[in-house]
């Protein structure tokens, strides 16, 4: 490859919950009956604080706020009561992302979806959406290590068969952007409840209205660019 040439942009990777849908508040609504419950309370700082990180994590700080469960019952609880409003009220896109989505799709650029969410819960997502919208999914209960380390990035790109820098990912909580960063991947932070400044996102983008993927590509293009200058100094 000539010094010239900028690796072309192979796959778009997407996080779910706050990214590809607005589900925080079906999390939040889950959430608060459960803690209340076993007689503890449960604040909007504290669910806050849980944007973006793993499950299991999620589950022992339930715990400590009371919740005598066991971490799989815990969540296996959530899911379920997430998963019911969904199929209550349909999927709740984030602005611009199921457009953004179908301009992959018609562009030929592959897509995964990288959540921590369990499986059944991403593919219950993925169903309602009206085409057939990601090549693989990656879930909480796939990955290795969960978000902010790169595990669920690296295995998104592995079952891609793409190298991390041919990929974009786009983010809204501050641990998934430092997973993705992490990864090698350009990364896009669209924030949704929590402030990304310095969780090192490539780009900032209030929205994905009005995005498209020539935007994307600028991106993943700026980001190699400065890979590329880091690498001859």
């Amino acid at each position: 490859m000539g010094r010239m040439t900028s690796p072309t942009l192979a796959a778009v990777l997407w996080d779910m919950d706050g990214t590809l849908v607005d589900t925080e508040p079906y999390w939040m609504n889950a959430e608060t009956p459960l803690v209340e419950a076993h007689g503890g309370s449960w604040s909007h700082e504290q669910a806050l604080g849980l944007v973006g990180l793993g499950l299991e994590d999620s589950a022992r700080i339930f715990q400590e706020a009371g919740v005598r469960m066991g971490v799989h019952e815990i969540i296996d609880h959530l899911t379920d009561d997430v998963m019911r409003q969904l199929a209550e009220t349909g999927v709740p896109f984030r602005p611009g992302a199921r457009e953004m989505l179908a301009a992959l799709k018609e562009a030929g650029i592959r897509t995964a979806l990288v959540t921590m969410s369990m499986r059944r819960m991403a593919t219950t997502v993925v169903d309602l959406i009206d085409f057939d919208a990601f090549d693989v999914i990656i879930a909480g209960d796939d990955a290795t290590r969960p978000k902010p380390h790169p595990d669920p990035y690296l295995q998104a790109c592995a079952a891609l068969g793409v190298d991390p820098t041919e990929v974009v990912a786009i983010e809204d909580s501050p641990n998934g952007l430092r997973s993705a960063v992490a990864s090698g991947a350009a990364s896009i932070g669209v924030p949704l409840m929590v402030s990304l400044e310095g969780a090192g996102a490539h780009a900032l983008w209030p929205s994905l209205e009005g995005r498209s993927v020539d935007d994307l590509r600028a991106v993943h293009a700026a980001h190699a660019a400065r890979r590329r200058t880091q690498v001859s100094a």
